[in-house]
């Protein structure tokens, strides 16, 4: 059965390249988003509801059922695609995003959801500054490289409207969470400054998660600073299963 890596904002597939080189799976499938470095379907809004149907769409395709990966908004459908079609999802990991409604969305979330402002703040966040911006948070200047190299116009687009699309998401969604019948594993980074570490435990009691992982000396990107204990982690989560 297959395992998929789902990536968040503003990332691509590639920001999986360091925990893909340190599993020992062959059966891996790592996507992008509509619209992050790659093409948009005829007609995709880019709407919270339209990834979760794309991502959904695409499993279906796959050998089920199917080993879910995701951080931030890729966490954020990975456990979405979990609660609505468990048919689909052998197991699931996740983390960086709170699907909980006490959540505030952090500060560049609220300005992407401002009309004006959220275009103003996207076309001041050009290349360089993306790097930067990645860096800072603890993304190795390489991968940040790569990253700020695929923030396009499109790509730019379809983040403003997943966030506006989104305002009300952790309300909307986390209902849905009890309905998660598949293990799960959640990973978070101690020093996230987007979301607290208090919400990789809310987000396993929600789950009924198996684990929960809180890397210490961590930010947001868990799989590019910490690549070795994210592999540990996954593989070990693997290796707990059934079959």
């Amino acid at each position: 059965m297959p395992v998929v890596f789902v990536h968040g904002v503003p990332d691509t597939h590639r920001v999986w390249r360091p925990v893909l080189q340190r599993i020992n799976r062959a059966d891996v499938l790592a996507v992008s988003l509509p619209g992050f470095g790659s093409p948009l379907p005829a007609g995709f809004g880019a709407t919270k509801e339209e990834y979760v149907a794309w991502l959904t769409t695409s499993l279906e395709a796959l050998p089920q059922p199917i080993d879910l990966a995701g951080h931030d908004w890729g966490s954020l459908l990975v456990v979405r695609v979990a609660s609505t079609r468990p048919d689909l999802v052998r197991s699931w990991i996740g983390g960086a995003a709170p699907v909980s409604s006490d959540y505030v969305w952090h500060r560049a979330a609220q300005g992407w959801q401002t009309p004006q402002v959220g275009e103003s703040m996207m076309a001041a966040l050009d290349q360089s500054a993306a790097c930067r911006f990645l860096i800072d948070n603890g993304v190795p200047e390489s991968q940040a490289n790569e990253t700020a190299q695929y923030l396009d116009p499109v790509m730019k687009d379809c983040i403003l409207k997943l966030y506006r699309s989104a305002k009300n998401v952790f309300a909307e969604w986390e209902a849905g969470l009890t309905q998660i019948r598949s293990p799960g594993l959640v990973i978070w980074g101690e020093d996230d400054p987007f979301a607290e570490p208090r919400f990789a435990d809310r987000m396993g009691e929600q789950t009924s998660a198996r684990r929960v992982v809180r890397l210490s000396n961590c930010g947001h990107w868990w799989q590019c600073q910490r690549p070795d204990e994210t592999a540990e982690a996954l593989v070990q989560h693997w290796r707990s299963l059934p079959g």
